[in-house]
């Protein structure tokens, strides 16, 4: 499939554009029905010549170039419907009535507050597509899009989700004026997913409308509040929680995208003694934590057991034994372990264990996940020697 990109360098272009070369280099095998034999990436600084060529040849045509804010509001007619009607007489010009996808606005409604300049060119330009259609028989996809969000998304310009993300991670001020205010949000991966479906001639229509159907309706008091928690992090190392699909889970990602370079490390407190050192890497509301223990040659960590609490031990460099024996009973149970097979061991609940470097010369890196952070007001550990 040969397709067409106009509006190739915005915020949805380059999204789109980059999911479709790995598919077309073969990085991307999650969308087998879809060949892509040649992208005609157009934008405004592109020779015109490209844009001949790709209506000359296109398969497929996904117009997204468009005006957000010009500086003289008449320039809205002229770019989210002059170059659009540009567009389709160079599709007529070469006879070429593949499908076109378009990207629209909620606000082309008109209605309410979206009865303005932008939302009156967006809705002159889906007329030309319908009319277009009607036509020449072109199979037209307009969608309405709500706001987006996610990476490469331009900070201070169209989307407050990028605003926000960009001056929090920059210690930069933001406004809000009500923060009980819900939008609807739509996450670029979704949205890029949803038009590789279209490309593969599976759509999810809406009325005379095409759709995407998985979107978020949040306030801009709950945004800040979630990426005040992403932003703290470093310091609480606790993550929110973040299920699968999730808008909490794509607003991270988004945020992470806009980090200055001197905030993407970040030291650890490690906690060090003659013993070795342990260190807190990360933390949950509902799935526990995760720590690195390092204990030196010879050196014997742990002898306590928990009423509730549980673990796993992961040794991940090293060679050590681990020792368990149930509250009340004399049978030890012994598990040798090492970083050459790496293995979980359970640490039971009403068993006091420790673990044991067994080496001489080599520290005994383990991993350890708990299935609680640690709460020094009820720590739930009582010291109890193995052996």
């Amino acid at each position: 499939m040969k397709i067409l990109i106009t509006g190739a360098e915005g915020f949805v272009g380059r999204n789109l554009a980059a999911a479709l070369r790995n598919i077309q280099e073969g990085k991307d095998r999650a969308h087998p029905g879809l060949t892509v034999d040649a992208l005609y990436l157009y934008d405004l600084n592109s020779p015109a010549e490209l844009l001949e060529e790709g209506c000359a040849r296109a398969d497929f045509v996904v117009h997204l170039a468009g005006v957000n804010r010009p500086k003289d509001p008449a320039e809205f007619m002229a770019g989210n419907c002059g170059f659009a009607a540009e567009l389709l007489e160079k599709l007529k010009k070469y006879g070429n009535t593949c499908p076109v996808a378009v990207s629209s606005s909620v606000q082309a409604t008109l209605e309410g507050r979206y009865n303005n300049d932008y939302g009156r060119s967006k809705r002159a330009g889906e007329e030309l597509f319908f009319s277009y259609a009607a036509e020449t028989g072109a199979k037209v996809l307009v969608y309405r899009l709500p706001n987006l969000f996610g990476k490469w998304c331009r900070p201070n310009y169209n989307s407050v989700v990028a605003t926000f993300c960009h001056n929090i991670a920059h210690d930069l001020p933001i406004t809000i004026n009500d923060p009980a205010a819900e939008l609807e949000l739509l996450y670029i991966d979704d949205l890029v997913d949803e038009l590789l479906l279209a490309l593969e001639g599976k759509v999810h229509p809406e009325g005379n409308f095409c759709t995407a159907p998985v979107t978020h309706r949040v306030t801009l008091g709950e945004i800040v509040e979630l990426l005040r928690a992403i932003a703290d992090q470093p310091r609480t190392l606790m993550l929110p929680s973040m299920p699968a699909g999730s808008f909490a889970k794509k607003l991270y990602a988004t945020y992470l995208s806009y980090l200055p370079k001197e905030k993407i490390a970040f030291p650890l407190k490690m906690n060090v003694d003659d013993r070795g050192s342990f260190t807190e890497l990360l933390r949950t509301a509902d799935h526990g934590q995760v720590s690195v223990n390092i204990s030196k040659p010879g050196i014997t960590k742990g002898q306590h057991w928990h009423h509730t609490k549980w673990e796993f031990f992961m040794v991940v460099a090293g060679h050590g034994l681990i020792q368990m024996r149930k509250i009340g009973s004399d049978e030890i149970l012994r598990f040798e372990v090492s970083g050459r097979e790496i293995q979980a061991i359970y640490m039971l609940p009403g068993y006091t264990h420790n673990i044991i470097n067994l080496s001489d010369t080599e520290d005994l890196v383990t991993v350890m996940w708990a299935n609680e952070p640690f709460d020094p007001a009820h720590p739930d550990t009582f010291f109890e020697v193995v052996e």
